[in-house]
């Protein structure tokens, strides 16, 4: 191959990828089937001179791929397409060189991918994540099969293990009854392994520096900031509070048509505002759940945010745009003292304008 300027693609698949390589001019050069193994895919990389450009979509495999390829090519971009449209026939090969092509016009957003430095601390976050949300789908099956018999069961007595004869004798049904056993040892084990999963997860988070920052902040408890530390991993991510607002799901949607007129020949915008569609739906679950339920604990107890929350309200402003406005003042909060690697001073708190 010349010395150019090559655009690579990958269709990455559990047992082969699908590659495709263009030049500048646009025209595919080579198109290959490898098998998804690191000596194959480095070696095919190693074949290039020039400049190297790779992509490949975000998925199972993106992080391995990513850690794999840095060192070896001047540029990788992970993106994420879905939800784009789709024309004409889809396969591995018209997947790739779509790929590729996107990648040479610069019409690709990157996906995020910080160093192997987290990684330990990305896992455990996941572990535990993974424990408590299913311990709550055991819990809600287990109030979903007596309430299917018209059994009551308020409160978590019936989660007790003092109480599960009593729970289990309302059952006649044999079936029933077993799986009710079943479910009620699949609590157990996940009552076991989730302080073990918190614990190995909050050890490894205090091992970062920014870990006696965050915990300055009012609400950000030892699991909040364990899970901000394996989530945004940096700070200098986010140049602005307001991308740090877009990829938690906390940034108003605005939508306006016809914003001009003309005066005397000129045109001239118009005086409107534009109409508000929500929040943005491409966020980061994990980030928008951390400050939220960091808000909401805010508004519940005395202190400089709960202060701020009711000067939003008396200013007029509804109670569940005031909590997202604290929410957001939070998110801003976070970031800044994380750059500035500052503790949490109450004083300097601001309110908004009117």
């Amino acid at each position: 191959m010349k010395r150019t300027t090559k655009y690579v693609a990958f269709d990455v698949h559990q047992a082969t990828t699908v590659a495709s390589v263009r030049e500048e001019s646009g025209r595919v050069i080579a198109r290959s089937v490898l098998p998804t193994d690191s000596g194959a895919l480095t070696e095919f990389v190693r074949g290039m001179r020039g400049a190297r450009h790779v992509t490949f979509e975000e998925g199972t495999q993106a992080q391995w791929l990513y850690e794999l390829l840095a060192p070896l090519v001047d540029r990788v971009v992970v993106c994420d397409r879905r939800g784009a449209p789709h024309q004409g026939n889809k396969g591995d090969q018209v997947d790739a060189d779509q790929l590729s092509e996107l990648l040479r016009r610069g019409a690709l957003r990157a996906v995020y991918h910080g160093s192997a430095d987290h990684e330990t601390l990305k896992e455990l976050t996941r572990t535990y994540r993974t424990l408590v949300e299913d311990a709550t789908r055991v819990m809600l099956r287990l109030k979903a099969l007596f309430r299917a018999r018209a059994i009551p069961t308020r409160g978590t007595t019936v989660y007790q293990a003092r109480a599960r004869g009593q729970w289990l004798a309302q059952l006649a049904d044999r079936g029933a009854r077993f799986r009710a056993e079943a479910l009620y040892a699949e609590l157990d084990v996940l009552r076991q392994l989730c302080p073990k999963a918190k614990a190995a997860m909050v050890t490894e988070a205090r091992r970062d520096p920014a870990w006696r920052v965050l915990r300055t902040i009012p609400f950000l408890g030892p699991v909040r900031v364990a899970l901000l530390l394996a989530t945004m991993q940096t700070p200098w991510r986010f140049r602005t509070k307001r991308h740090l607002w877009a990829y938690a799901g906390l940034a108003v949607v605005t939508r306006s048509s016809a914003d001009y007129t003309l005066i005397a020949g000129a045109p001239v915008r118009r005086r409107r505002a534009p109409m508000t569609r929500g929040l943005n739906r491409n966020h980061n679950r994990v980030l928008k759940d951390v400050f939220k339920g960091a808000a909401t604990a805010a508004t519940a107890r005395a202190g400089p945010l709960q202060d701020f929350y009711h000067s939003v309200i008396a200013r007029g402003t509804r109670e569940e745009l005031a909590r997202l406005t604290l929410t957001c003042k939070l998110a801003a909060l976070t970031l800044r003292l994380w750059k500035k690697g500052e503790r949490y001073d109450p004083t300097k708190l601001t309110t908004p304008a009117r």
